[in-house]
């Protein structure tokens, strides 16, 4: 039996993050809005090329191919267009077999408001107002920078990776670190670590989207031959002996992650260029290097690092 909405995890996307509308964007901000809806009505049926976001939303609509009686997930658009000039981004979904059947345009007004109405657990957007007033709302988000799209690999893998202090976890261990410095943000993590670390923005959708995580590896213990679809990673700056308080806040929370890698200082670029993530969530562009070309990066514009 299929879940209702209110039972799925529910991504939000917006058009500009699923598709490449930078020409679009162009004529909008050179020529205005008249003519920018003249030219989306006449390409409707002209197709859109991927956006930085499109391997994700297609791989992680594939969990529903897996678990094909339930269909656990969705994901819904959330559009600043008008519904006419929407046509053409709807008809792009259909010829590329997205199963989006659910969206909203409205017409230069921001869809954030909206993200409860779908029961959304994630909010990507290229749109940097749209997601900052999203997560003081209290809704997870997080903006797609413009990074090229990967083609990507002939597996049907989803990769995730995470960030932890300020994506997966509050601020809480940031703020100690940027107002007292390193030894005593050790002294502090080392006081502390066996006291979860309150949510951050991106908590909850990181526990929705462990559970297929651990259905996966049910299911490869039964199938030693069954190739996994959804693979999780925390990659964080933390290393010993900030190490023990993250275990235990992923303990207390009951989530498994497939890779955790502890820097302590190493650049992170480093380890992203080999796992090749679909999204990666960090709240500090620092980490966010837009050389890395082929990967998907999404800033989460929370908490101490982003002034707020």
């Amino acid at each position: 039996m299929k879940y209702p909405i209110e039972k799925k995890l529910v991504v939000g996307i917006s058009s500009n993050a699923l598709f490449d509308l930078t020409k679009e964007d162009e004529i909008f901000q050179k020529e205005g809005l008249k003519a920018y809806k003249e030219y989306q009505i006449e390409k409707r049926d002209v197709l859109l090329p991927k956006g930085a976001a499109f391997p994700f939303i297609e791989r992680f609509l594939n969990i529903n191919k897996v678990y094909s009686d339930e269909h656990p997930v969705e994901v819904v658009l959330l559009s600043r267009n008008s519904p006419e000039t929407g046509i053409r981004i709807y008809n792009s979904i259909q010829r590329y077999g997205l199963d989006i059947q659910r969206a909203v345009f409205t017409a230069g007004e921001s869809p954030y408001p909206y993200i409860p109405a779908f029961n959304i657990s994630l909010f990507l957007s290229t749109n940097e107002e749209d997601v900052r007033n999203a997560l003081k709302a209290g809704f997870a988000a997080g903006k797609i920078l413009k990074t090229k799209m990967s083609e990507g690999d002939d597996s049907k893998e989803l990769r995730l990776a995470f960030d932890f202090d300020g994506v997966l976890a509050d601020d809480e261990a940031e703020r100690v670190y940027n107002e007292k410095g390193l030894e005593e943000y050790r002294r502090y993590e080392t006081e502390h670590k066996s006291i979860a670390l309150k949510p951050g923005p991106l908590a909850d959708f990181f526990k929705k989207i462990s559970y297929f995580q651990k259905l996966e590896s049910e299911k490869l213990e039964k199938d030693l031959h069954y190739m996994k679809i959804l693979k999780t990673a925390i990659i964080t700056a933390r290393s010993a002996p900030a190490h023990e308080r993250a275990f235990h806040t992923l303990e207390e929370w009951g989530v498994s992650v497939d890779e955790m890698f502890l820097l302590g200082g190493v650049e992170k670029k480093r380890v992203l260029e080999i796992m090749k993530p679909h999204l990666f969530f960090d709240d500090q562009l620092v980490n966010l290097d837009e050389s890395m070309q082929s990967i998907p990066l999404v800033h989460i514009p929370f908490g101490v690092a982003n002034n707020e």
